[in-house]
């Protein structure tokens, strides 16, 4: 049975540290034998959320519909000034959209958690405050969170980064998201 894996994350310069580490973990979830879809850069600009806007926008419906759909996800941010950036933020806000669903918010399904920073402090902050996130969408954070220091690593653009470690390690995080959601079912 194939599971879907939604990767949301990156910022609004194409092929970022961190669209190049939600397509790592993607890479681990297809290996894995997900079925892959990537909401990044442009995809993410949406309007700022309102629940009392009725339409949504199509970049913003897509995003319902597949997160509706998943089985996972994998979220990855830029740590900006600590914290989520407020375009990944603002993506994980229309998950209010699904309050009504078979399936409310992120309930049962595992999420991958990757913050991407130059420097320690804020990259481990930006992870804490995506798991957190994650718990009150009731989502299960994999056991594996990755905080990459872009000041220590630099990714390759052709599936890489200069620390196999790293590399490895945003790859089992999309593994444990397909892994979990085929012992949930």
């Amino acid at each position: 049975m194939t599971v879907t894996v939604v990767g949301i994350g990156g910022s609004l310069r194409g092929d970022s540290q961190s669209e190049r580490a939600v397509r790592l973990a993607l890479e681990g979830a297809q290996e894995a034998g997900a079925k892959t879809s990537l909401i990044t850069g442009a995809d993410l600009v949406l309007p700022f959320y309102d629940p009392a806007v009725p339409e949504r926008s199509p970049a913003a419906s897509r995003l319902v519909a597949e997160l509706a759909e998943a089985d996972g996800v994998v979220l990855v941010s830029p740590g900006y000034h600590g914290t989520v950036s407020g375009l990944v933020k603002n993506a994980l806000d229309y998950i209010e959209d699904l309050r009504d669903a078979p399936r409310p918010y992120l309930d049962g399904r595992a999420v991958g958690c990757v913050a991407t920073a130059l420097g320690w402090q804020a990259a481990v902050t930006t992870l804490t405050a995506l798991r957190s996130i994650v718990h009150s969408l009731r989502g299960w954070p994999t056991p594996l969170g990755v905080a990459v220091n872009s000041a220590e690593v630099e990714f390759d653009g052709v599936g890489g980064c200069t620390n196999d470690d790293v590399t490895q390690r945003l790859r089992t995080v999309g593994v444990q998201v397909v892994e979990f959601a085929l012992a949930h079912r």
